[in-house]
This record gives C-alpha cells, structure tokens and sequence, in this order.
C-alpha cells in the first residue's frame, strides 16, 4: 500500500479524447496511508478515505480553476481547499472529476500523516499541480 504523486495515465489520455471539460466539477478526496494510489488510479473509490469531523465522504468540491502556459508546460490548478473545525488524519488525497463518472486526475502524497483536531485542515496545491510537456 502506497500513495505516489502523479498525474494519472488515464487522465493523460481522457484529456486528449476531450473527456475533461473546465465546466465539469472536480473534487478532492482525503485518504489514509492504507490507500493505494498512483499514476495507475483510474477513479475514485471510497476505499481507505479518511473520516473525520466535519469531512463529507467524496470530500470537497474544488474551485478556482486555473490554467496558463509556463514555459511549454500547460499546468492546471485550484484554489487549495479547506475543511474547518475538522479532526482528521490524512496522507495523501485523490483529485477527480466528479461529473465525468468520478475519474481520476491526479494523486497527491503529502509525505507523512498530516493531523488536524479542531483546527482547519488545508491541502496547499502547488501552482503548477499539473504540468505536462
């Protein structure tokens, strides 16, 4: 059982057929170090999601999409999401697209069991969350 950072190969290719559309809804999912992600997650499933205080399974919907050009890498991001007054214990989280039949994007791997307990819990995304070249 792993989490891996990565963009999802099935996301790759679903993004060239124009499976992935701005206006679908995107969300992110908490997991604990039990899951197994990777660049081979092909969609969310509830298995091994955290629960906790005030975190809805499914977890949160994603907004502030953004996408420019760096360079000749194109990058996708939101805004970083919040969940407050939350106790929770996470490891990774799984962003995917909620309209298009819950199917993965990317996969994060904070490192480590991040812990909030009645605090706010934010997953800080990187500006360049997805980069491809």
């Amino acid at each position: 059982m792993a989490i891996t950072n990565a963009v999802c190969n099935s996301f790759k290719v679903e993004a060239l057929d124009g499976v992935h559309l701005a206006a679908d809804v995107y969300k992110i999912a908490l997991f604990t170090g039990a899951a197994t992600l990777s660049k081979a997650t092909t969609a969310y499933a509830a298995t091994n999601e955290i629960t906790g205080t005030n975190y809805v399974a499914g977890g949160a919907t994603l907004a502030g999409r953004s996408n420019t050009l760096v360079g000749d890498a194109a990058t996708l991001t939101w805004t970083s999401p919040t969940w407050a007054t939350t106790t929770q214990t996470a490891r990774g989280a799984l962003i995917y697209n909620s309209t298009r039949s819950n199917k993965a994007v990317c996969v994060l791997d904070f490192g480590a069991d991040i812990t909030s307990t009645a605090d706010t819990f934010t997953v800080t995304l990187p500006s360049n969350l997805l980069a491809e070249t």
